[in-house]
């Protein structure tokens, strides 16, 4: 895959989508032909990202057709409103 044919977007705000475009190749090399058969079409993944997912600084890369997305957490976590009720 070549990085043009991958799309990698956050959408409703915790959700990462990878999607793209798989295509056939085909190589011709002096009189010898050299098939490399892959499946056709578009994909589309989805993961939901965890609460301490920094959505701002994602970084992707792609080398030798490899997609690398990393994700950082964010340093600490907002309170939440959780209160503890004793059980008498």
């Amino acid at each position: 895959a070549r990085k043009e044919d991958v799309r990698v977007q956050v959408v409703d705000q915790n959700v990462l989508e990878i999607s793209g475009e798989r295509i056939k190749e085909e190589e011709n090399v002096g009189d010898t032909w050299h098939r490399v058969e892959r499946r056709r079409g578009s994909f589309r993944r989805r993961f939901r990202l965890p609460v301490n997912a920094n959505l701002d600084d994602i970084k992707c890369s792609m080398e030798h057709g490899v997609l690398r997305v990393v994700v950082p957490k964010v340093g600490a976590l907002p309170q939440s409103n959780v209160r503890l009720i004793d059980i008498s």
